[in-house]
């Protein structure tokens, strides 16, 4: 049984890759991690694309706000 994380992202350089990496370093090995960008301008995506490449990462071109990057989130989940 794989586990799901969604994480909603806007503007958080600071924060994301120690977030991103917490979920990475866990032990269960079956973690799907999906990354939902809410049309971040501080570099983020960038961060996310180069570090972590495994990540699938959703980008959207303005802030959906955080309802509906959940939900897409799920619906991207296999």
């Amino acid at each position: 049984m794989s586990v799901s994380v969604i994480v909603l992202n806007w503007n958080g350089l600071k924060f994301i890759s120690e977030c991103i990496q917490s979920v990475l370093d866990q032990t269960y090995s079956e973690i799907e991690l999906v990354v939902i960008d809410n049309a971040s301008t501080d570099r983020s995506v960038d961060l996310v694309k180069r570090n972590f490449p495994q990540v699938h990462l959703i980008e959207n071109p303005f802030n959906v706000g955080f309802s509906k990057a959940i939900n897409q989130g799920i619906a991207a989940l296999s």
